[in-house]
């Protein structure tokens, strides 16, 4: 039987590689938008919207049920390789058929033709996707492995960045080192399989077995993929890359910012669906529950500050030219707490229930809002407009999941301390704001202003003495020691 690892160092690990994927941008994203302008920086943007779509194709949904089927099954060896070696299959034959469903959309499509080898590129993401399995290390909680091999890569990223781009025409280049930060890392994850599984043939496969919900999780994928890449693409469309390129540095904030607030429930689904498997079901709600707090505790004081300060953080982060960013910015933060509540509810709680197919309705909504608000407001308030859309849709999937499951967390959210919340997010902002009025340049702005904020916020929740926050301090004390 494999040993579990503990919740609390997964997390630290989550968050160090949070911190790196929160660094890296916060490094090379003032550097690149500057070179490239929002014109280069949209026609990345753009590209990888697209190919996200193909990405979605080949993976075939299994990024999350290889995690839920892998987890259920980690302590018996040769069931975990048979499921492996499956699900690796049908993943191989989605992304040899996605690569030549691309190929020709390159060929019969204008404006992908004209952006080529850009495309060719950042295609390279799924094969990369393919080949790292990313998921059953994840199912295995490999997550000290998954951050060192993460950092190491955006190093090596980092380090390219500042070599390979010095001019506006090198957003080819970008595009390759982007995809050799976040995804080129997985060729490791291929050499390493044969720690945790065996690679010899076990015969008599059976690829019928993952299919029904193979294609549920695809669904959802689509749903999802649809609702969160639409904004851009058809921006792409109706409107220039340079509208694109200021929407992409709003949206970039939101991205960093996305992995702290969801950086408890990436590691909650393997154990939650052990959880499920065995029928541990006050260990599965009482994690729940936790889960929900921290969301909140922490997407709402980050959205109120980078509400307030988005016209610092867009000058620091893009620079003067990128100012229409900064009103999306300000309509696209909110998300932070919709998301993160979904990623609890639906990843976390509907699908290792089993109830994966509540989760694709509710994205299924985000969709069609996403869709009819973007074709409504784009044409005449461009980024704006799209910031509106995603903001609506995301509304409208926690709306969705919170009908779903108004049984199981209507009593986790009466249990949220919101007045201690809100109370403490105030207070944060009357002793953070006064900054913004000092006429200091946006990086000193943010440092100050942030201690403020931060220091602020956690010492108004420790004054009232916030549960949580409580549990967390203690747990810092004892490692420590």
């Amino acid at each position: 039987m494999r040993s579990h690892k503990s919740l609390t160092i997964n997390f630290i690990m989550n968050i160090i590689l949070t911190m790196s994927s929160f660094i890296f941008p916060l490094i090379t994203f003032p550097y690149v938008s500057r070179i490239l302008l929002p014109e280069g920086m949209g026609k990345v943007s753009f590209a990888t919207s697209i190919i996200s779509y193909f990405s979605m194709i080949a993976q075939l949904g299994i990024p999350t049920y290889g995690i839920r089927a892998c987890a259920r099954v980690r302590d018996n060896e040769e069931e975990l390789s048979r499921t492996v070696h499956e699900l690796f299959l049908i993943n191989l034959i989605m992304s040899a058929a996605a690569h030549m469903m691309l190929f020709v959309c390159i060929i019969h499509i204008p404006k992908f033709c004209q952006e080529k080898p850009l495309f060719m590129i950042i295609s390279l993401t799924i094969a990369f996707n393919a080949i790292g399995m990313e998921w059953l290390y994840k199912a295995l909680e490999q997550y000290t492995y998954i951050t060192v091999r993460s950092i190491v890569f955006k190093a090596i990223a980092l380090i390219a960045m500042f070599l390979f781009i010095h001019e506006e025409k090198d957003y080819v280049c970008y595009g390759g080192i982007t995809i050799l930060a976040a995804s080129a890392s997985n060729i490791l994850n291929f050499i390493n399989i044969r720690k945790y599984i065996t690679l010899r043939s076990l015969g008599n496969y059976n690829l019928k077995r993952h299919m029904k919900a193979v294609i549920i999780f695809f669904a959802m994928s689509c749903a999802a993929t649809i609702y969160t890449n639409l904004d851009t693409v058809m921006l792409g469309f109706m409107k220039s890359d340079g509208d694109v390129g200021y929407y992409n540095a709003a949206v970039k904030v939101k991205t960093i910012l996305l992995g702290i607030v969801t950086s408890l429930g990436t590691v909650l689904l393997p154990r939650v669906s052990y959880y499920v498997e065995n029928g541990f079901w006050d260990e599965f709600y009482r994690i729940a529950a936790k889960a929900i707090k921290f969301v909140l505790l922490i997407a709402v004081p980050i959205c109120v500050y980078f509400i307030l300060f988005a016209e610092e953080t867009i000058r620091f982060l893009s620079g003067e030219l990128y100012f229409y960013s900064i009103f999306p910015m300000q309509i696209i933060m909110p998300t932070l707490i919709f998301i993160g509540l979904t990623n609890i509810m639906g990843i976390q709680v509907l699908v290792p229930m089993g109830k994966e197919k509540y989760v694709l309705y509710s994205e299924i909504i985000g969709a069609v809002v996403d869709l009819f608000m973007n074709a409504v407001l784009i044409p005449q308030y461009a980024a704006a407009g799209a910031a509106i859309g995603t903001l609506a849709a995301e509304a409208a999937v926690w709306a969705a999941q919170l009908y779903f499951l108004r049984i199981s967390v209507k009593k986790i959210y009466r249990e949220v301390q919101y007045f201690f919340i809100m109370g403490a997010a105030a207070f944060a902002m009357a002793v953070s704001v006064w900054v913004k009025w000092m006429n200091w340049n946006a990086f000193i702005t943010l440092a100050v202003s942030a201690s403020f904020y931060v220091g602020g916020y956690l010492l108004f929740l420790y004054l009232v003495k916030e549960p949580l926050i409580l549990e967390i301090g203690n747990k810092v004390k004892r490692m420590l020691k």
